[in-house]
């Protein structure tokens, strides 16, 4: 039990150091992007992928109250693509190749690295800059490289990968939180039903 609670105190304090003005300007970007008509694109590796899925699900169907979806899309979801792309080019490929495909100019990338260094995340934010794409990195300890691909940062103050993950998804869920309450009003019950 005392295991648990110092883990928890850890994490608390990583959380505690979580800079909320800094998410702001990651909020104006992607609400800018989705008011004019663009997706969020999600990447990231390991328990990395699985917060992109996850946010990117939290804005296609809800998130606290039930609304018109927004655009998001997470480049971890389609297996067949993600191993055709490892095996006939290089895994290091296999988020900038979609990005390609389906990165349009206006639309923003949300490249998650809990090192700021995983190369193939590094090839998507660079791939998603060439194409006039907006580049929002969400990071630990000092950002790595990915911080300087980015036009916007949300970093979570510690080295320690659990710490980052824990942090990064309750910045997530923030921003989620923030998109769903400017972009979208609630639908009805009747609205709910004609559409259903």
């Amino acid at each position: 039990m005392n295991e648990i609670l110092a883990y928890l105190e850890m994490a608390k304090s990583a959380l505690g150091a979580m800079d909320a003005e800094g998410i702001r300007p990651a909020l104006d970007l992607c609400a800018g992007c989705l008011r004019n008509g663009g997706k969020l694109i999600f990447c990231g590796n390991g328990g990395s992928a699985a917060d992109a899925q996850h946010l990117a699900a939290e804005l296609t169907c809800r998130f606290r109250k039930d609304r018109e979806p927004l655009a998001g899309v997470a480049l971890t979801g389609n297996i067949a693509s993600i191993t055709a792309i490892a095996n006939d080019y290089d895994f290091g490929e296999v988020f900038s190749r979609q990005v390609e495909a389906l990165g349009r100019p206006g639309d923003v990338l949300v490249a998650i690295s809990t090192s700021g260094s995983s190369e193939n995340v590094l090839k998507a934010a660079r791939t998603a800059s060439r194409l006039d794409m907006g580049v929002l990195g969400m990071t630990g300890g000092s950002g790595g490289e990915l911080a300087e691909l980015c036009d916007v940062v949300i970093r979570a103050s510690s080295d320690t990968t659990s710490h980052v993950q824990e942090c990064l998804l309750v910045a997530g869920h923030a921003l989620c939180y923030a998109l769903e309450t400017q972009l979208t009003r609630s639908r009805t019950s009747k609205e709910r039903h004609e559409q259903g």
